[in-house]
């Protein structure tokens, strides 16, 4: 049987296979369908220190190859993550990344800090909040922000750290290097891409925010493109994900360099697709003779090398 475990800061998943933070939820709804335990993590929804009420309605959008969202990072708060859903996750045979969000460091610090003594193994980070002390401007579109973001957060966390890159920047590699350099030990891209829909029959925006994040199929190949880049730039193992829909995909984020995925838009078209996926990259490794997943990883580089 072929080897599907991969590692990420001294974590070892199963399989390289896990959830987009925002499409699962805290995964109660999903496990229903599977046992969890099939995925090598499941990243939760974004998680405040305190409950935040998200964005005014409608709030998604369908778009041809993909959706729109402003969900506004809706979530019940750190206190009730801990009593309900850490305790969920905790059946099931999976790591749990909890995604981190906030307005401040601050913010950012508080939750850090009290997921320290708990049962997660690893923090995403996700750095395309607005900082409220900054006129507003995301974390993650500046990289002097990104870098001291990183650097503080790692002062509070007892679990590695996980920085989420905004796609939204001219220079995807730039960010890169500002994680690593404020000591990141992981990074996963991209997030959602701004975007926009006009619904033509009312004239109006067809979501109340005016933009929103655009996600699914269509965003593939600027998340595979962003994804080799990143890898050329740092040595920081990276979680690729935009547009996966099956194991194909995947295999091709890890060619381009990336060590795990995250499967996000696709669960709502498909509950069990993050499972699909994991099975779906054991076949192509079968039908490959693959032995080993680590045979993938930066496949496409290994072959320039070996041409030279």
């Amino acid at each position: 049987m072929s080897n599907t475990k991969v590692t990420l800061a001294g974590v070892e998943l199963k399989n390289p296979v896990m959830t987009a933070s925002g499409t699962f939820g805290s995964g109660a709804e999903y496990g229903e369908f599977y046992d969890l335990g099939e995925l090598g993590a499941v990243v939760t929804k974004g998680v405040a220190n305190v409950p935040w009420p998200g964005n005014p309605t409608p709030r998604i959008a369908e778009t041809r190859g993909g959706m729109l969202n402003a969900i506004g990072l809706q979530n019940p708060g750190i206190d009730v993550f801990l009593k309900r859903d850490l305790p969920f996750l905790k059946q099931y045979d999976t790591k749990v990344i909890v995604n981190v969000c906030g307005k401040t460091t601050e913010d950012y610090c508080q939750v850090v800090e009290r997921l320290s003594g708990e049962a997660v193994d690893l923090l995403e980070i996700n750095v395309s909040c607005p900082n409220v002390k900054e006129g507003g401007i995301a974390f993650g579109q500046d990289p002097r922000a990104l870098e001291a973001i990183t650097r503080e957060v790692k002062r509070y966390a007892r679990q590695p750290v996980i920085m989420k890159l905004s796609p939204n920047v001219t220079d995807i590699t730039e960010m890169a290097r500002a994680a690593e350099a404020g000591g990141a030990d992981v990074l996963s891209l991209i997030n959602t891409i701004t975007g926009m829909k006009i619904d033509i029959h009312r004239r109006t925006f067809a979501i109340a925010n005016r933009t929103g994040g655009m996600s699914g199929p269509a965003v593939k190949p600027v998340a595979v493109r962003m994804v080799w880049e990143t890898a050329q730039a740092v040595k920081l193992p990276i979680i690729g994900m935009g547009g996966i829909c099956t194991g194909e995909d995947a295999v091709e984020f890890l060619l381009a360099g990336a060590t795990a995925v995250s499967v996000g838009t696709a669960n709502f078209a498909n509950p069990y697709a993050a499972r699909d996926v994991a099975e779906g990259i054991r076949k192509y490794m079968e039908q490959y003779q693959v032995e080993n997943v680590q045979e993938l990883i930066g496949g496409v580089r290994k072959a320039i090398e070996f041409e030279r």
